[in-house]
């Protein structure tokens, strides 16, 4: 005998459960649901911690997804630091780390993405961090507290990000990237130089096509990193944004059927290989019908987006997942940059609008056809992609009136 049946078992403690959580009792169920996370808090925002948390502006509470109370009024079982260790997929139970057994009908599994740490020489001193939950916010703001100098391992959103804000907070900031320009494996070149240019504007100094070699300190206490280049930065505080990999080991333990983009292969309609489990995160690797191809998207607003999903058809109402990704990044209060895409291969970028006033946007396409944009301070452009990016619209015939910023790119595309 189980210790708990429940009728809906949710896996993962981030967005992605708490917004299936949300829309199951929405969308009219009455069976009990039980959430189950290793985290220490309630479901709550990641992307504050390198922004206004990191800064010391929000408080936990405002990182919350749902209020405190929410989940009692709801009558959503919350357990937190309760990991989920195993699922037995063909008995339908799942055994806690607390050793409870609990028989569940439908589960989400959604267990994120895991930092991916690097093993170099002084990566065990004291003031190397990995940023991913509020703690290493925390433990990041305390010891910027007596930090002068700061180096940023990576060129993507952490490092763009947590430079942004150590800057605003102070302190000398420098970032240490394979690439040659920030964000460009994202963003593309056209914004990833804008944001690099800003960054150098605000005195943050980027060493690109480099990478770190080692670190060196003493008194356990790092003070130096050296790059492969030769570089020797000093640094009294180290924040490592060297990505993540999906934490599939609960899924790979279970059986699952694993995807070839590091994640879990799910369906259209976010169905796992196994019947009534369904995934979402940033370890769901699926068949999108938007894009044409299996794949796998990191970015807290999918996570939400793909809960939703899959709450659908948990309640026995499943839909192929096919709203558009739609992204965003703070560069501390200088700037915004929103994105839509249905694509991740480009072949070209044009450009609306000026990137020395910092008001522009960038559409990406493929073939001549639609297959991202990305907006600074131009949201009717951004409002104007979606349906355009969403049908990969054959642009081929308007290269000309889309780059035009006086241009209404809602009369182009076919």
């Amino acid at each position: 005998m189980a210790d708990l049946e429940v009728e809906h078992l949710l896996i993962g403690g981030g967005v992605a459960a708490a917004a299936c959580a949300g829309q199951l009792r929405a969308g009219g169920a009455q069976g009990s649901i039980l959430l189950a996370t290793r985290e220490q808090d309630a479901p709550y925002h990641r992307p504050p911690c390198s922004k206004d948390y990191l800064l010391g502006r929000d408080s936990r509470e405002d990182l919350l997804v749902r209020p405190a109370d929410w989940w009692e009024r709801q009558e959503v079982d919350l357990r937190t630091r309760s990991a989920v260790m195993s699922l037995d997929l063909e008995a339908r139970t799942a055994r806690l780390a607390s050793k409870e057994e609990v028989r569940f009908t439908t589960a989400l599994l959604a267990t994120g993405a895991m930092v991916r740490r690097v093993n170099v020489e002084g990566s065990d001193l004291e003031g190397v961090h990995y940023l991913r939950a509020p703690a290493n916010a925390e433990a990041i703001r305390a010891d910027a507290e007596s930090a002068e100098d700061v180096v940023l391992i990576g060129g993507s959103y952490i490092g763009c990000e947590v430079a942004a804000s150590l800057t605003a907070m102070g302190r000398r900031c420098t970032i240490v990237m394979q690439e040659s320009v920030t964000l460009e494996r994202g963003f593309g070149r056209t914004a990833g130089r804008f944001v690099q240019g800003l960054l150098a504007d605000h005195g943050v100094t980027v060493v690109g096509d480099d990478e770190l070699e080692r670190f060196e300190g003493s008194v356990g206490r790092v003070e130096t990193v050296v790059t492969k280049g030769g570089q020797r930065l000093p640094a009294q505080l180290v924040v490592m944004g060297t990505g993540a990999t999906p934490d599939v080991m609960l899924a790979r333990r279970a059986g699952l059927q694993l995807g070839e983009r590091g994640g879990v292969r799910a369906s259209a309609a976010l169905e796992s290989s196994a019947p009534g489990v369904y995934l979402a995160g940033d370890m769901c690797e699926f068949d999108s019908p938007l894009h044409g191809a299996v794949v796998r998207i990191e970015h807290e607003e999918v996570a939400m987006a793909q809960g939703r999903t899959a709450a659908r058809a948990m309640l026995g109402e499943p839909v192929e997942h096919t709203e558009l990704p739609y992204f965003w990044s703070d560069i501390a209060d200088w700037a915004t940059l929103e994105y839509v895409s249905a694509g991740a291969v480009w072949d070209e970028e044009v450009l609306r609008g000026s990137v020395d006033d910092g008001t522009f946007s960038v559409w990406f396409l493929r073939d001549g056809r639609a297959q991202a944009a990305l907006s600074v301070g131009r949201p009717e452009d951004l409002e104007a992609a979606r349906p355009l990016v969403a049908a990969h619209a054959d642009l081929r015939a308007y290269r000309d009136a889309l780059a035009d910023p006086g241009t209404d790119p809602r009369a182009l595309g076919a």
